[in-house]
């Protein structure tokens, strides 16, 4: 089912990121698309924050690759992972992708596209694009069925 989050400006996004929780199901795997500069790393940020992860520990994994959190309020797990600088899908095996996949805990991907094949069947796939009217931004969240 496909789900569209309209966020109007960086005052909008704790809305957009409580609206975003809101349809969170039992999937664990989110495949954020988006071009450079569309907002993945700010609004993953502001998630893993509404999740209960301190301001200062969420950042860009963008040189370690993989960020691990956890939250404050349950407790729970969640990886953070910057796949651009990622040469190949056995890159990404290397470093054991499938089992933080199969752990269970919350996984939210950037540049997904770089391991496509290695993707759960039952990823949410969503897709943040920039208006260059307004430099608002749109995510469109597919939730599989």
């Amino acid at each position: 089912m496909l789900h569209q989050i309209k966020i109007a400006s960086l005052e909008s996004l704790p809305e957009a990121a409580r609206e975003f929780l809101s349809l969170m199901g039992d999937q664990t795997v989110y495949a954020f698309h988006g071009e450079m500069g569309a907002g993945k790393t700010t609004f993953i940020r502001e998630l893993v924050k509404a999740l209960g992860v301190d301001e200062d520990e969420a950042n860009s994994p963008s040189f370690s690759i993989i960020n691990e959190y956890r939250s404050d309020t349950t407790a729970e797990l969640i990886y953070h992972f910057d796949l651009y600088r990622l040469e190949s899908v056995d890159e990404a095996l290397e470093i054991g992708v499938e089992d933080y996949f199969d752990s269970g805990a919350l996984c939210l991907l950037e540049w997904p596209e770089r391991i496509e094949p290695l993707l759960p069947d039952d990823t949410v796939v969503v897709k943040i694009s920039v208006d260059p009217d307004d430099n608002s931004r749109l995510l469109s969240v597919n939730i599989p069925d």
